[in-house]
């Protein structure tokens, strides 16, 4: 990736007592993100919490994604309560930058904010092997039958369509549970897998809330469905040191099996097949649009997981922490740690993704940071969009995603 020309911007507050109810609040009216030739300006509205007019000498600074602890540029201003103060951020490289306003050493306001999103490079790390690494898991997977089963649940059906917890098969013998919504009247319907978030706990489809699609709520191994035959541990960890047997090898193949079990069901239209997920559920969706070999029609991708370890890692303190901590424990390098890592890397399946996608990213997520979104959507060469959502944090708005997702998918019917 691009070496970001650091800069920090900090707003300090030094008006001893009368200080500490200042309160300071970004405005929102440019969605705190920029592309160039716009000015990256960030607009502070200051009050003070008891109503009364008051000077204070406050610090504001900046940093990069990737260097958080330097300053790359900062300022000392005296502001009067209530008073709008505009800082121009003098930003050369496209990235996020963290902006910090500080009365009196407290941190008042924490904000990231974006510049050129679409222009941030992390070139793909791949090793030499890594497409005949996933034809020989494909090879695998299809040695196993799906032996695919569905049990009708009554209490979670509704009037037009039925629930089914649907059990089968996976890489390695595993079994993988998930629920599948089908309309009851006979016919070929529009498909849609929805790939769960790492850990993340079983919701329940709305039986009724898309009477017109078939609808997958899938696991991967261990987790979901599954969590109660979970022998990985802690999956991120699992057999790190083996690529050929590390955790995300299988649960990739779980999410193309997937797709395989969708496409064998009768009222299935085979040609609108889609999917979504949002976090681990993103990668899995980017991972499967490849490795599904062409069949997803359109997929719907947000805040993606376990894109960019290199760059994510130092970004985040998780899955940094446990992830190097179990490198350490089995000797392994930093290089043979990202070299493993490489072949479950999302920005390297990113320019072999040929169907059209819509990511979504929230500004503000310390989990899966908008770098290492972007670093996977901005090598993506098929038919794209991108939606950014400045005030959420591990998520998107879904008020606005859903309605987005389901025009998106229409446009390609």
């Amino acid at each position: 990736m691009n070496k970001l020309t650091l800069c920090a911007l900090a707003l300090a507050v030094g008006c001893g007592a009368q200080a500490k109810n200042l309160k300071a609040e970004a405005d929102m009216s440019h969605d705190l993100w920029w592309n160039a030739p716009e000015r990256p300006v960030v607009k502070i509205a200051f009050a003070d919490t008891t109503g009364k007019n008051r000077d204070a000498r406050v610090n504001f600074y900046v940093t990069a994604d990737t260097a958080a602890d330097v300053r790359l540029w900062e300022r000392t201003v005296t502001v009067r309560a209530p008073q709008t103060v505009e800082f121009e951020l003098p930003v050369a490289s496209p990235g996020f930058y963290r902006c910090h306003v500080e009365d009196d050493g407290n941190e008042i306001l924490n904000t990231w904010v974006g510049y050129e999103p679409t222009q941030v490079v992390s070139l793909p790390d791949a090793r030499p092997d890594f497409e005949a690494f996933w034809e020989r898991a494909k090879a695998e997977l299809k040695q196993v039958p799906a032996d695919y089963s569905l049990e009708l649940l009554p209490e979670l059906s509704g009037k037009k369509r039925n629930v089914y917890l649907c059990t089968f098969r996976s890489w390695g013998g595993d079994t993988i549970k998930a629920w599948v919504a089908i309309p009851k009247k006979p016919g070929k319907y529009p498909a849609q897998v929805y790939y769960n978030g790492y850990g993340g706990k079983p919701w329940r489809l709305d039986p009724d809330g898309r009477p017109d699609w078939i609808e997958m709520a899938t696991s991967v191994r261990g987790q979901y469905l599954c969590a109660d035959d979970n022998r990985y541990g802690d999956w991120i960890r699992h057999n790190l040191d083996k690529p050929e047997s590390y955790y995300y090898k299988g649960a990739f193949m779980d999410a193309v099996r997937a797709i395989d079990v969708l496409e064998q069901l009768p009222q299935t239209d085979r040609g609108h097949m889609f999917a979504e997920g949002g976090s681990q559920g993103g990668a899995l969706t980017l991972a499967a649009a490849v490795l599904g070999d062409g069949r997803l029609r359109a997929i719907a991708p947000y805040i993606p997981f376990l894109s960019d370890y290199r760059d994510y890692f130092r970004i985040a303190g998780w899955p940094a922490g446990p992830v190097k901590e179990e490198a350490a424990r089995l000797g392994l390098s930093d290089e043979q740690l990202y070299a493993n890592l490489s072949y479950f890397d999302i920005k390297n399946f990113a320019r072999m993704i040929d169907c059209p996608v819509m990511m979504g990213i929230g500004l503000q997520d310390p989990v899966c940071p908008p770098h290492t979104n972007l670093s996977s959507y901005n090598l993506i060469t098929s038919p794209k969009e991108l939606h950014i959502y400045p005030t959420c944090g591990h998520t998107v708005d879904y008020g606005d995603w859903n309605p987005r997702r389901d025009a998106f998918f229409a446009r390609w019917w």
